[in-house]
């Protein structure tokens, strides 16, 4: 088997620039790196007198980050200067149908979605009455809260206290093609809660929604509600074979760290690890890269980035995120052997200065580096399945399906 190992780091929603079909998603000048960057250079702080400086990110902009927003978007982000890229970078548009999470993470895997996913209408009550009344009954519910599209945290503080009161979980949605189900941890048991959400999977598949995620939570009253890390996607396996079920096929290891393996409806890991947010899954991430095995595949989703920081429009907070994520690639580096190849990209935008709470349409990243990657522009890349077959390539896979190798 080849000594060559690969490692997908996904920066969970760090777009750099809107694609070309934005206008199609209402995302036209959407820019999640470059607006950020603007706000942080404009020494602007949030509503709590954070942030003040630009933002600064010397590890991703060595290896081409400014460079590759720049393909996206026409110009540098503010703050960046042109450098000589120590790694391969490129910005990659999007097939897939629609902007959500899966359709992102399967393309990059060499499985574009042309069919786009089912969504509720925003509605209060916005759920199907037949359904959720067959929810119910077939869980022994007391009945359902919620109902409508909403903040997962906003939701909690409105509805937390009613739910450990009544036992009735709290059911919501948002802009993607999701049926999210809060419940607390003890009032409510974490094995009932993934319980109804396997159940209410099996009934929204007529409707063609892509998750069902359960929101485990903790705390006793409004304000001191937190969501916990073991939140459980139900997800739609991929239509096609991806780069993951290749790998399997062929013996090698598929390692998936965050939500990866629920987001490929656990079809392709061969081990998963978890973590509570993005500074544990860079620790679990490092320790895989000193034993994964050769011919592996780490797969690691950093999703705070998405659900911390762009869903709730927290400009700050994201860039915060982003320099202290900046902070460990050097360990990433530290931590590569001879023959591996790493990428850094990511599964959709969401920038945190746009109207509403949606994903927005934009190009992402596509950051190759480490002892296997090349130096130099990768160019515009026409489907993030250029990624996955670049992955296949050099772990020494038939070519796969769909994409085009980058090198």
């Amino acid at each position: 088997m080849s000594d060559r190992r690969a490692f997908i780091l996904v920066m969970d929603s760090f777009g750099i620039g809107a694609a070309p079909d934005a206008v199609r998603f209402g995302d036209s000048g959407t820019d999640t790196l470059g607006h950020i960057a603007a706000f942080c250079a404009a020494g602007k702080a949030d509503k709590d007198g954070l942030r003040k400086g630009s933002l600064r990110l010397p590890h991703l902009e060595e290896i081409g980050l400014g460079l590759a927003a720049e393909l996206a978007s026409g110009q540098l982000p503010a703050g960046f200067a042109k450098v000589q890229a120590r790694g391969a970078y490129g910005a990659a548009a999007e097939l897939s149908a629609g902007k959500d999470t899966p359709s992102g993470h399967w393309e990059m895997a060499g499985c574009p979605v042309p069919v786009d996913w089912g969504y509720f209408a925003k509605t209060e009550p916005c759920f199907p009455p037949e359904i959720m009344a067959e929810l119910v009954r077939q869980c022994g519910l007391p009945g359902i809260i919620g109902n409508c599209h909403a903040s997962g945290t906003e939701v909690l503080d409105r509805l937390g206290e009613e739910h450990i009161r009544t036992g009735k979980p709290i059911c919501y949605t948002s802009a993607d093609s999701v049926f999210q189900i809060a419940a607390h941890e003890q009032h409510f048991g974490l094995e009932r809660l993934l319980d109804v959400c396997q159940v209410a999977k099996k009934l929204l598949e007529p409707l063609r929604i892509a998750r069902v995620i359960a929101r485990p939570f903790i705390g006793e009253r409004t304000g001191s509600f937190k969501r916990t890390s073991r939140r459980r996607d139900f997800t739609t396996p991929p239509p096609e074979p991806t780069l993951l079920d290749h790998l399997q096929s062929a013996g090698r290891e598929v390692i998936s760290v965050g939500k990866i393996a629920d987001i490929f409806g656990g079809r392709g890991p061969t081990r998963k690890v978890k973590g509570e947010d993005n500074a544990a899954l860079v620790d679990v991430t490092l320790d895989l890269m000193a034993s994964a095995p050769d011919g592996s595949l780490t797969f690691a989703n950093f999703v705070d980035f998405d659900t911390l920081f762009g869903h709730r429009r927290d400009v700050a907070g994201y860039a915060a995120a982003l320099e202290a994520f900046d902070a460990r690639i050097p360990d990433f580096q530290a931590a590569m052997r001879p023959g591996d190849l790493a990428l850094i990209t990511a599964d959709h935008g969401c920038d945190p200065t746009s109207g509403g709470t949606d994903h927005t349409r934009e190009f992402v990243p596509v950051l190759f580096f480490g002892p296997s990657a090349p130096t130099g522009s990768l160019g515009r890349r026409a489907s993030f399945a250029d990624m996955g077959q670049t992955i296949a390539k050099h772990l020494g896979l038939a070519p796969l399906a769909h994409g085009t190798a980058c090198f």
